[in-house]
């Protein structure tokens, strides 16, 4: 009941904006249950149509289509609006602005989208559009189109064994109509609070077993299991809530450049045309001026306590802005625990370091100044040494407006720069362009990278791409990858403190991989071969390792020598040899 209150009260409160003029705003809100109650994310609570056990880690799928019956049956199809919904990042609504006035009985719209849609470039989408692949991470790229529906998570088998699951609703024949009474009066604004039950979508008319019906689906022509997910989805919404209110919300004030100076000059960012567009800092705009000042500042020295390190010593350029150590080390060769991340298309990221733990790039570029097993200085230090140098006071006042010199402005500075290490044209590129061809070895690598791992289906891929898919190479989430723990490091645990995220690290990038050896958050892993064959028989199973892994065989996918080595010659193609 108390889940209930909240969602109803986020509808009064935060969903409904200004009134329009001879219009009225609709608010649809849909929030996730399991038997009519909120669903728990990573609980292994739940039974399945053989009562195993299970939980759920990802919820996430799209809406299109929506439109309104009124009382003489005929239909008003709402101004259109695709809707991205995610139980983990807490997305449960969807406004419609500008809906024709008066009364309406019936609320209808599509789990998935139009076959236009689906097949449109990825590129099309603005950042923050529902569609963006950066944002919702449902675009399965050189597979062609969006996943309409993902869930995914753990389940006990009938032998007490923990195995994983993976459900993909996709492609165009799977999209579903859903069609829900529900009376609304929109002569004033409204909303409708809507139940998506998982239980209902495991059960009724067709009823799933994880251990007796498969493991994963990804909605291939015949698959029984995308067939009863379609059967089922109609069934799994229903209609909690109708709501009436017009309450007026402030609207947000808009976003301002800081420290703009009298003269500037705009930098052209570059990217692949096959890239989602990314969400560029508004306060931060790139300019020509600020990327030169924050390049200058990552080679310099002065950043740490005893002037012998910069970023750049820990990042460097030939190594695709990573370190070629296994750990870095700070002033006073102090040994680091962790890799170095390389530092490029750091523009498609929302959050920074392996645990995540900066939420923004001029927030990581001032941590490791600060940190004593890194550089070891403070920021106020800091800016009086640049201060009194005889260049700095000069290249703030052109690039800030002002010679001032603070912490601020030194982390705006360095995320202007470090948004422009973009790389994007490898052999893989060139040969997706049609100006190259990938050889025998690298086609076959790259076919087992984009297949799944489905026995029951006669598939026997690697399924790299579920993590590492789309043309950015990584989905930009957290997962435990089956790595053997080592020493006290709990991954992004130590950042959330809770139970699901123990021994999670981000996903990095794959393009530049055959240049930022070694591998893996503490660089454990020395060549791309010892990750292939991590992945292929060494996956150790835990309470949190990723569904995508756990589904597969004890071990790994144990994969044949040469399988391994065309994986290898696949991602040796992901190379840009002039990393911008």
């Amino acid at each position: 009941m108390r889940f209930r209150r909240q969602a109803i009260a986020l509808i009064v409160a935060l969903i409904f904006g200004r009134a329009i003029a001879s219009a009225a705003a609709l608010q649809v809100a849909i929030r996730p249950v399991v038997h009519g109650e909120p669903l728990r994310l990573d609980s292994l609570r739940y039974q399945d149509a053989t009562d195993e056990m299970f939980s759920i880690t990802r919820l996430s799928y799209l809406l299109s289509g929506f439109a309104l019956e009124r009382e003489d049956g005929t239909w008003v199809e709402l101004p259109g609006r695709d809707a991205w919904m995610d139980a983990g990042q807490q997305r449960m609504e969807t406004r419609f602005e500008a809906v024709p006035e008066g009364k309406y009985r019936a609320l209808r719209f599509d789990v998935g989208l139009d076959a236009g849609t689906n097949a449109a470039p990825a590129s099309r989408f603005a950042p923050d559009d529902p569609l963006n692949p950066n944002l919702n991470g449902l675009h399965w790229s050189w597979q062609g189109g969006y996943i309409f529906l993902a869930m995914e998570g753990m389940y006990r088998n009938s032998h007490g064994e923990m195995k994983g699951f993976a459900y993909h609703l996709a492609r165009d024949p799977q999209r579903t109509r859903i069609h829900l009474t529900a009376p609304l009066d929109l002569s004033h604004d409204a909303g409708v609070l809507l139940d998506f039950d998982v239980a209902a979508l495991l059960s009724a008319p067709r009823p799933l077993a994880f251990g007796r019906d498969g493991e994963a689906t990804h909605s291939r022509e015949g698959d029984p299991i995308a067939a009863a997910l379609v059967a089922n989805l109609p069934g799994a919404f229903r209609v909690q809530q109708v709501l009436s209110s017009a309450p007026e919300i402030a609207q947000p004030s808009p976003v301002r450049p800081l420290f703009l100076p009298a003269k500037y000059t705009p930098y052209r960012f570059t990217m692949n045309a096959t890239f989602p567009m990314p969400d560029l800092p508004r306060d931060n705009p790139l300019l020509e001026e600020r990327v030169a000042l924050g390049r200058k500042l990552f080679t310099e020295t002065a950043l740490s306590r005893d002037g012998t390190l910069s970023c750049a010593s820990c990042h460097q350029a030939s190594a695709a802005f990573a370190d070629p150590r296994k750990v870095s080390r700070g002033v006073r060769n102090q040994l680091g625990t962790r890799n170095a991340m390389p530092l490029f298309n750091l523009a498609w990221k929302t959050s920074f370091f392996w645990d995540g733990r900066a939420p923004s790039l001029r927030e990581q570029a001032l941590m490791p100044i600060q940190d004593h097993a890194e550089m070891d200085e403070t920021l106020d230090r800091v800016t009086a040494k640049l201060a009194a140098k005889e260049d700095y006071p000069a290249l703030f006042a052109a690039t800030f407006g002002s010679p001032e010199i603070t912490s601020e402005k030194i982390g705006l500075a360095l995320e202007n720069y470090l948004l422009t290490l973009t790389t994007h044209d490898s052999k893989f590129d060139r040969a997706m362009r049609g100006k190259g061809a990938l050889s025998a070895d690298e086609q076959r690598g790259f076919e087992l990278f984009m297949t799944e791992y489905d026995p029951r289906t006669q598939q026997f891929g690697a399924d790299c791409f579920h993590c590492h898919g789309g043309p950015l190479f990584t989905d930009h989430q957290f997962h435990n990858n089956g790595l053997a723990p080592s020493g006290s490091d709990p991954g992004r645990f130590r950042v959330t403190g809770r139970e699901s995220d123990r021994g999670k690290f981000a996903t990095p990038s794959l393009r530049n991989i055959a240049r930022t050896a070694p591998y893996m958050h503490d660089g454990r892993l020395a060549t791309l071969d010892e990750v292939i064959e991590h992945y292929s028989s060494g996956v150790q199973r835990s309470a949190t390792l990723d569904p995508n892994l756990a589904k597969h065989p004890d071990g790994g996918l144990h994969l044949s020598a040469a399988d391994r080595h065309a994986l290898v010659a696949f991602l040796k193609t992901l190379t840009d040899e002039e990393q911008r």
